[in-house]
This record gives C-alpha cells, sequence and structure tokens, in this order.
C-alpha cells in the first residue's frame, strides 16, 4: 500500500500555477512522485494533477484546506486532495451477464484494482455464485416499474451502511433514476457497447452484425441524468471480419466491455480523471 496524497486542480489558466504549487509543497516537505497538467485553449482551463510521498511531508492533511487556501483562492482553484492509505469503497452492481463482474473481482483479488469491494448488489440471483467464490456478500433487489423507488431506496441504504465511494455498473440492465444518481455525482461508472445510438436497443450485436460492421467498441462513462450520455473515460474499438458471426461479435464485444471498464475503473480509484463540462481528463 502507497503512503502518498494526490491533489487534483482545475482553475483558470494563467502563469504561476505551477510554481506556486510546487513551492507549497517544497515548503512542506514534499517528495513528488508524479506530476502532470493540461491546458484546454478553447475554455482557457489549466488542469493538474500531482502526487507526492506522505513520508517526510511536514503538513497534517487535515490542515491542508486551511493553509493552502491563499493559493487555492489567489488562482481561483476548485482542488481536492486524496489520501492513497484510504481505498475507494466500492459497489458492483450487475444483473445477468457476468462477465464483467467476473473479471473485475479477479483484478481486484490480484491486487491490480487497490479498492475494496464490500457488496454485490443485484435484480437476479444469477451471480450469487461469483460473490460467494469470493466471499463477497451478495444482495438480490429485484426490481420492476412496481417497485423500482422502493428497490432504489434498499439500495442507497446499503450503500450508506457500507460507506460506499464508488458504484460500478458491470452490466447491470436497469436505468437509474435521477434521485439515486444526483447521491453519487460522478461517483457511478458504466459501460455499454459503442454502437449507440445507431444500434441501440436491447440487441445491439444482432444489428450491427446484419449491418456488416467493421468495427465494433466498448464505451465507459460517469452516469448522469443523460441516458449514456456522462463523461467519457475510455474507449476501445475491434476489427470485425466477414468471417466474424454472431457470437464471434458478441465474444469481442465482452472482451472490449471488459478492459475499457477495468481502465475506467482503475483510473477513477487512482486519482487520474479529472471532470469539467462534459469531458474527462486522463492523465497519466
Amino acid at each position: 500500500m502507497k503512503n502518498t496524497a494526490t491533489l487534483l486542480v482545475i482553475c483558470p489558466d494563467t502563469k504561476g500555477i505551477v510554481a506556486a504549487v510546487g513551492e507549497f509543497l517544497y515548503r512542506n516537505g514534499a517528495n513528488v512522485l508524479h506530476a502532470d497538467q493540461h491546458q484546454d485553449g478553447e475554455r482557457q482551463l489549466f488542469l493538474m494533477r500531482v502526487e507526492w510521498d506522505l513520508r517526510g511531508f511536514t503538513l497534517d492533511l487535515d490542515e491542508f484546506d486551511r493553509r493552502f487556501s491563499p493559493v487555492a483562492d489567489r488562482f481561483q482553484m476548485r482542488y481536492r486532495v486524496e489520501r492513497s492509505s484510504r481505498p475507494f469503497r466500492v459497489a458492483l452492481f450487475v444483473s445477468k451477464y457476468d462477465h464483467c463482474l467476473v473479471d473485475l473481482l479477479y483484478r481486484h483479488h490480484s491486487g491490480e484494482l487497490a479498492c475494496e469491494i464490500p457488496l454485490i448488489v443485484s435484480n437476479h440471483p444469477d451471480a450469487q455464485k461469483w460473490a460467494d467464490f469470493y466471499r463477497i456478500p451478495f444482495h438480490v433487489l429485484p426490481v420492476t416499474a412496481q417497485n423500482k423507488d422502493a428497490a432504489e431506496a434498499k439500495q442507497l441504504a446499503l450503500l450508506a451502511e457500507e460507506r460506499v465511494d464508488l458504484i460500478v455498473l458491470a452490466r447491470y440492465m436497469q436505468v437509474l433514476s435521477p434521485r439515486f444518481v444526483e447521491q453519487f455525482p460522478q461517483r457511478i461508472i458504466n459501460v455499454h457497447h459503442s454502437f449507440l445510438p445507431a444500434f441501440s436497443g436491447a440487441r445491439p450485436y444482432h444489428r450491427a452484425f446484419e449491418r456488416g460492421v467493421k468495427l465494433i467498441g466498448a464505451t465507459s462513462h460517469y452516469v448522469t441524468d443523460e441516458l449514456d450520455e456522462g463523461p467519457i473515460i475510455e474507449q476501445d474499438v475491434s476489427r470485425i471480419s466477414h468471417r466474424d458471426g454472431l457470437e464471434d461479435l458478441i465474444a469481442k464485444g465482452r472482451d472490449l466491455e471488459k478492459v475499457v471498464l477495468s481502465r475506467a475503473v482503475r483510473w477513477h480509484i487512482d486519482n487520474r480523471v479529472l471532470v469539467y463540462d462534459r469531458k474527462t481528463v486522463i492523465f497519466d
């Protein structure tokens, strides 16, 4: 487990930001491990990520806001500080398709995803075996048009009880209500095939196969009130041949979904994502 802190900054682009942040950290004994920045010329915005070793850092992080406020106020910064010693608590939501769930559970078990997974939530019992295998509590909450509000209330109660920081929709085939989404702004990650809107609906691979597509893809994004319109975190594609049948498309699509979703989750829990307007910056 690393013992680092990460500062993420968004502010109007102007001179002196890097120098001011660097001087503040140096003055408090920080050993900077990673630093990256981006300027959005169209919006005149400056975005920055700095990670430093807390060994030898003389400032108590509980005092960081108070001591850093002169710098933040000077440059009109929106910022946050994250500690690596406090891993994200991640809830996984799944329905019947379990390929993304199994992939995330394995990556977590192998140490690739440095987070805690206190629970799995599903509207079907099918994935119970994977929860049992990895010894993670599994909660089945069926959702219908008639009980949707009550089901979401139970879900939110579970998430509050487990102090969940991030929700990952690992092929959870239910649309979350605006009331639910507003409880976790930029803290719900979803994955879907990249055929939208051209191949929207319940059978996208069938429709893509019928059209003879040459590329298929997957997209991972933050969830907002606009269905599948949230800020994109990661995308990838795979080439399709005329020799590929429908099952080949589905298999390749599932592989893409697993990779794209796991990257998005890893970048989020590593504090590498900054959201502004309807876009994201992913820092190396």
